[in-house]
């Protein structure tokens, strides 16, 4: 069995999600994928001094704002799932989270477990814990940027039966693309990390992100790596059925060989 992959990387536009939409648009135009990736708040960008800032700009997970039904519409245009990071509103509260969507509509939403840094005064802590969804047969997990530095998330969603971990992210810390490899490597899964590019400055506070959006193999193979700086559109295929054994030789299995009991702390 073949999958297509889209990793899509571009440089949202801070508090303008008419041009993020446009630019969307413009990137995914003639693509067709089974599964395409887009990077965390592609909504919205990265960086606000307020929650009150911000909350004008969120969406609710039904998919009744503008971006959510534009993903719906690029769903049905590239023919497959559309994973996208996304600033969400639920009964007044901020939730940084990522939406699965297809051209019905929205079929999962992951809220970040992990958030990071300034985040915290923004947003409310992620409360879905890490999902699974199915899509044409394949299992898909979801995890949002920062969550990556906790083995953590991409074990429970190996565990649950990922065989692809779609990972949008707004990456500034220099580690992650590395992290990645080894994250597929200990869980024999594949991963799509999804970032984004540019810089953004909010009063003493610059940011620059690193690109180099990333599709990793279960056996730690670099697939594709974006460039650095430039907005980008890679598709790649892969065989999802090679994330199903966990198995590295005859006598050790990634899972079997777990000792749970062992891991405990008093």
């Amino acid at each position: 069995m073949k999958l297509s992959i889209a990793v899509v990387q571009f440089n949202p536009v801070r508090d303008n999600i008419k041009k993020n939409i446009r630019k969307l648009r413009r990137l995914l135009t003639g693509i067709k994928s089974d599964l395409v990736v887009l990077p965390e708040l592609a909504n919205t960008g990265y960086l606000y001094a307020t929650p009150e800032d911000l909350l004008p700009l969120a969406e609710p997970q039904d998919g009744s704002g503008a971006f959510l039904t534009t993903l719906r519409e690029l769903a049905a245009q590239t023919g497959g799932l559309i994973v996208s990071g996304y600033a969400e509103v639920a009964e007044g509260k901020l939730l940084n989270a990522a939406a699965a969507v297809t051209q019905d509509g929205v079929i999962a939403n992951y809220r970040k477990t992990h958030l990071f840094d300034h985040e915290k005064a923004l947003y409310s802590s992620g409360d879905t814990g890490f999902q699974i969804v199915e899509w044409q047969g394949v299992k898909i997990g979801m995890m949002i940027c920062f969550d990556w530095i906790f083995p953590e998330a991409a074990r429970t969603l190996a565990l649950k039966g990922a065989q692809i971990i779609a990972h949008p992210a707004n990456l500034v810390l220099p580690y992650c693309q590395n992290a990645m490899i080894t994250r597929s490597i200990e869980n024999q899964v594949f991963t799509v990390t999804a970032n984004r590019v540019g810089k953004e400055h909010l009063d003493n506070l610059h940011l620059t992100f690193t690109g180099q959006s990333q599709v990793t193999t279960p056996g730690g193979k670099i697939l594709y790596r974006g460039p650095t700086r430039k907005e980008s559109v890679h598709v790649v295929e892969i065989d999802p059925e090679r994330a199903v054994n966990k198995r590295l030789n005859t006598n050790n299995d990634l899972f079997e060989d777990r000792r749970s009991s062992l891991y405990e702390i008093d």
